[in-house]
């Protein structure tokens, strides 16, 4: 008798326990809405997607849009802090309604989260001054070619894999690259090159960045699997962004160059 009544209540407690809201499951638009907050992660350590300022406060391109996303859903902003581990779990449990921070899509990450269309593009490329002759990254297999690159980055593998051909001057930092690209002392550089914009402008020279890059990134914001009620929603604001220019110039206002790459989104998504 007692084990039967003792059933009874495990089964009670399953269903209850399955009608239950699930802890940190993402919130729909609506939800978002009522809270009159929009929660976005944000990783600082991708300067200047992300970085502190003197106040130690998060700022950078993806703040600024965030923002602008906020003031037209009408809400109020909480920026959280993400690093490259935890930024895709934050946003899969709820933590987050949405997550930055250089967030390139692919079938992996697809597999776990939903993407909006593209925010921006990276161009991973060449980076050279005017006058040398290279059109493709290919032309820098050559022994007569001098890379300059900073020591320990992900590119060095390429280059070894790809241009076995072409001499290699490893420095410590970006800073130093740029300056040896400006000084002559090196013909190019293989990189992600929207990054290192801050670093041209600090140099009188023309740059040229080769026509041909070796892959373009297209990176979205991500929201957690399945939420098409804020994805759509933030498709339209996405849009809207880039059809005003307010993504162009926000590029241009942290990275100091243009973005190489347009990410202007077709209006049919």
């Amino acid at each position: 008798m007692l084990g039967s009544i003792l059933r009874r209540l495990a089964g009670v407690a399953i269903a209850v326990a399955l009608l239950a809201p699930v802890a940190g499951e993402a919130r729909t638009l609506d939800e978002i809405l009522s809270s009159k907050k929009l929660v976005v992660g944000v990783n600082p350590t991708l300067p200047p997607l992300g970085k502190y300022n003197d106040k130690n406060e998060i700022v950078g391109f993806d703040v600024d849009v965030s923002k602008k996303i906020a003031e037209i859903l009408g809400v109020e902003l909480e920026v959280v802090k993400v690093g490259s581990p935890d930024r895709i779990p934050f946003v899969a449990s709820g933590k987050i309604d949405y997550v930055m921070g250089a967030m390139t899509r692919n079938p992996q990450r697809a597999k776990i989260i939903d993407f909006t269309v593209p925010a921006h593009t990276e161009v991973f490329g060449v980076l050279t001054t005017e006058g040398k002759p290279y059109s493709h990254w290919k032309d820098l297999n050559d022994s007569g070619v001098k890379l300059v690159q900073v020591r320990g980055t992900t590119p060095i593998k390429f280059i070894e894999k790809n241009l076995p051909k072409a001499e290699v001057l490893l420095l410590d930092n970006y800073p130093d690259v740029i300056r040896a690209l400006a000084q002559g002392r090196g013909d190019a550089m293989v990189d992600v090159v929207d990054f290192v914009g801050e670093h041209m402008n600090k140099h009188d020279i023309k740059w040229k960045v080769v026509d041909t890059p070796v892959n373009v990134y297209f990176c979205s914001l991500g929201v957690a699997k399945g939420n098409d009620s804020l994805r759509n929603w933030l498709n339209v604001a996405l849009f809207e962004l880039h059809r005003s220019g307010f993504i162009d110039e926000t590029w241009k206002k942290w990275f100091g160059i243009d973005m190489l790459f347009s990410a202007s989104p077709s209006p049919y998504f």
